[in-house]
């Protein structure tokens, strides 16, 4: 219902076409729920975007590329090490504080070290969306 308070942690948003906000349901962390997400809202193609926040205490255990369009991390709280790899297959490092952001471009693999526990805002063209293990 509009109006209803929900936590981002649990309940993403997708931002689409026509400045729509929408509230998703329940985030389960599993990939089939990402994959359901693309089924609900790919009618928004590239322009849709997935607003998310996720909590961390343990770096990533894989990769991920986001062909469609950029990705802004933001972190919250805590300190993240966001490594985006280029093209020649080198590390790029770039620490980020509470209240800092950086933006993996599109097509760029990307993980994360976490430096403790941490807290991140993520707003993602999630459309094709590639994963490979770290």
């Amino acid at each position: 219902m509009p109006g209803d308070v929900r936590s981002l942690k649990d309940f993403p948003i997708h931002l689409g076409l026509g400045a729509e906000a929408a509230p998703q349901p329940q985030f389960t962390g599993e990939m089939a729920w990402y994959e359901a997400y693309g089924t609900r809202n790919g009618k928004d193609g590239r322009e849709g975007r997935l607003v998310a926040l996720h909590d961390f205490t343990e770096s990533w255990a894989g990769w991920e590329m986001h062909p469609e369009g950029d990705e802004v991390v933001a972190c919250v709280s805590g300190t993240i090490t966001l490594v985006q790899e280029g093209l020649d297959g080198s590390e790029h490092r770039i620490e980020l504080a509470a209240g800092e952001y950086a933006i993996n471009p599109a097509g760029v693999w990307h993980t994360a070290d976490a430096n403790g526990p941490s807290t991140v805002l993520f707003i993602t063209a999630g459309l094709g969306t590639q994963h490979r293990p770290r």
